[in-house]
């Protein structure tokens, strides 16, 4: 008997007593037994034609680090593109930046997310359950979701009224990480408010080398701990919900702040001296990057017996800083008088708006139209340059029909058309222009290379569309396929960005001459489900006729120590592979997992592989289970990257080492203390993240790491 059922039997039993006899004429009613056969993760994964994962608490617990895309990196599919101190951006099946979008109460999070090394503004500590969509999802988010969703899904609702919270608490070996965060919230009647803050501090992380080589030049790392790593983040947030019949409202308000040191000896000239140990692995010095993430989002539906309206407001103000000691290759520019030291700054605004209609007309059939807007505007501040301001403004249509005449099987397909507008303002650099007419550059190499940006006014339109299937001929096995068409706009840094970009190690120049990037898509999916074997394939293919990357030009730049010029171009690009996972359940208590992903990038114009393509990888974990205890080993195999872009660096491939384990300790009534320790990397091994930010330098990734995390949850019943 399916879910849908209980809802039926609370409502008889409703009904039976507001209309009961008198207490002495009551009789004794004997109800059929209701048997759950979908969870909550089977009935997610039915709803869409794409691959879709669904993580709950248990799974965040077990691989909790306080960086929200390290856990995530533990699905098949997913990559961590790591910076270093502890941050982390998402990748899906290979892409990365703006073709993935990241949500979080119905609003798409933006940031300056086009920068490899910038990582999400998010509070770890605040998500308890996450859907990845992984493949296309342009139709129902946009453009910014051509390569997949990361959707965080609101905190559970409690269903009794009651006063309720939790403690957590956060060590980490590697770089010394000190981390909680306190939650409270009250659920009364209609009413249900939250209030969290969370706090990190961190050092110096250590790394398994003595020695580093940054542009040919060997430095040490004294200690082995990467100098200036070190870091802060504080996170508040606000969230209340009211709901009462058809009518459902619910507000957010965030602030999320980090700062993060650079090592300095990856950071311009190289230089030695500014490695040095400083006797202190806690202290943040130049160069650093601090941002503050400011968001309010409002979710607003009602709901009537075959139509559901639905709408979301939201604004967002992402400010990111980047200060370094105040150096110029040109004689002629003097030290700014105010904030000399401040390098670079963006500050971007976004409003967002949606909304959306559900018509159920029959049984069989269900409707969804809807519409969303977004406008951006960002400022830049700073000594030096590499993005320049702008205003963007997006906007979107969309329908999306699901046939679903029994429970089989459903067919959806949809289309989705978008308009794009984007100004970019024109910026000068005098001081470059003086030095170049120094070094003996005649007049039209120097008003070509004087101007950092030029005006730029582009208008994009494009559509999408989805066709998929969902086939579920017994509780045991399920068939997706879905088809697509997708696009994506072009951001701001690949139309018109200029400059040395320190994050990654290079001189990255925009093309305003760029087409929206345009792809089609073959998703499918086989699931087969008994009580002791489960198995999940998923095989996927995307071409795209203009994939936008980096390309590297041949021609050397005129801006001191930039090395060769990379240009955000067009071509023609393939994309394939698959994910696949066993899960056997041994003996009552001991279950085997073994799991890999593989994905294969081409560039169908020059016959090479795509750049940041991420190895193949392969996961076996041994997971005994027998309350109140859970322990695990885990075994990562990570492959060689041969099949890499002209000048990118091959990465060795690595086999990886987990324990891990946790516990609940009962203090009586609803009181628990849980508690999760693991170590990460035990043999100390050293290897290279391939997608990492700091691989271009030879920096490893860190080493052995133990880890505590503690979560004391308490509750107090209402009337």
């Amino acid at each position: 008997m399916r879910i849908g059922i209980i809802s039926g039997v609370i409502g008889l039993c409703y009904t039976l007593s507001v209309h009961a006899q008198k207490p002495d004429s009551i009789k004794s009613l004997l109800l059929p037994d209701v048997v759950v056969t979908e969870s909550y993760q089977q009935r997610q994964v039915k709803k869409s034609a794409l691959t879709v994962e669904v993580v709950e608490k248990d799974f965040l617990r077990k691989h909790f680090t306080g960086n929200f895309m390290q856990a995530m990196a533990n699905i098949p599919g997913v990559q961590a593109m790591d910076i270093g101190s502890g941050f982390s951006k998402p990748m899906i099946r290979g892409m990365a930046f703006n073709r993935i979008a990241v949500l979080e109460n119905g609003i798409k999070q933006e940031g300056q997310q086009w920068g490899a090394d910038h990582g999400l503004e998010l509070d770890a500590f605040n998500i308890e359950a996450v859907n990845v969509l992984k493949g296309p999802a342009s139709l129902l988010y946009g453009s910014d979701a051509m390569g997949g969703v990361i959707d965080i899904a609101p905190l559970p609702v409690p269903a009794d009224n009651q006063l309720f919270g939790n403690v957590t608490l956060l060590g980490k070996s590697v770089n010394g990480t000190l981390g909680g965060s306190l939650m409270m919230g009250i659920k009364k009647d209609a009413w249900y408010a939250q209030v969290r803050y969370s706090e990190q501090h961190f050092g110096d992380y250590r790394i398994p080398t003595d020695t580093i080589v940054y542009l040919t030049q060997r430095m040490p790392v004294y200690g082995r701990k990467l100098k200036n790593t070190a870091g802060v983040e504080r996170n508040i947030g606000f969230f209340t919900q009211y709901q009462r019949r058809s009518y459902k409202a619910n507000y957010a308000v965030s602030n999320v702040f980090q700062k993060t040191g650079f090592f300095p000896g990856a950071h311009g000239v190289p230089d030695v001296s500014r490695v040095q140990d400083d006797g202190s692995s806690r202290n943040i010095e130049l160069p650093y990057s601090k941002v503050n993430h400011l968001k309010l989002t409002t979710h607003q539906q009602y709901a009537w017996e075959k139509l559901i309206l639905s709408g979301d407001l939201g604004f967002q103000d992402n400010h990111r800083e980047e200060w370094s000691a105040f150096h110029t290759h040109y004689g002629a520019q003097p030290m700014p008088e105010k904030d000399p030291d401040k390098e670079l700054s963006f500050s971007l605004q976004t409003f967002t708006a949606s909304a959306k209609a559900r018509l159920i007309s029959s049984s069989a059939w269900e409707h969804t139209m809807g519409w969303e807007g977004q406008y951006q505007q960002n400022t830049i501040d700073g000594y030096s340059f590499l993005l320049p301001k702008y205003h963007r403004t997006t906007a979107g249509v969309l329908w999306l029909t699901t046939y679903k005449p029994n429970n089989l099987w459903s067919v959806s397909g949809g289309l989705r058309y978008d308009y794009g507008d984007i100004r970019i303002y024109s910026h000068e650099d005098s001081y470059l222009a003086d030095y170049l007419r120094l070094q003996g550059y005649d007049q039209e190499q120097i008003d070509s290379y004087k101007w950092n940006s030029r005006d730029v006014k582009k208008h994009f339109d494009d559509y999408s569309f989805s066709l998929g299937f969902v086939w579920t001929p017994s509780v045991k096995h399920m068939v997706k396929l879905n088809v697509g068409r997708s696009f994506r706009l072009p951001s701001a840094n690949e139309l018109a960005a200029n400059g040395v970009h320190h994050g990654t190690f290079r001189h990255e120049q925009g093309n305003p001459a760029l087409n929206s990037e345009q792809g089609w898509q073959v998703d499918a999916s086989y699931q087969l489900t008994s009580e002791r074997f489960t198995l999940s394939v998923s095989p996927f293919a995307s071409w795209f006729s203009n994939y936008i990357f980096l390309r590297p030009t041949g021609e050397w730049s005129v801006l001191p120590h930039a090395g060769q010029i990379y240009r955000y171009t067009g071509a023609e690009a393939l994309f394939a592979g698959a994910e696949a996972t066993v899960d056997v359940r041994l003996l009552r208590m001991l279950r085997y997992t073994v799991s890999g992903e593989y994905v294969y990038t081409y560039n169908c114009d020059e016959h090479i592989p795509l750049s940041f393509s991420p190895p193949a990888s392969m996961r076996q974990v041994l997971t005994w289970e027998q309350e109140p205890f859970t322990l695990y080993a885990e075994w990562q195999g990570i492959a060689r990257q041969n099949r890499v872009d002209r000048n990118e660096d091959r990465t060795s491939g690595a086999s990886l080492f987990h324990l891990g384990g946790s516990f609940d300790l009962s203090l009586g009534g609803n009181r628990k203390v849980e508690l999760t320790l693991s170590v990460r990397n035990l043999f100390n091994t050293r290897y290279y993240n391939h997608l990492s930010f700091y691989k271009k330098v030879e920096i490893p990734e860190p080493g052995r790491n133990f880890q505590l995390l503690i979560r004391i949850p308490f509750k107090k019943l209402l009337k």
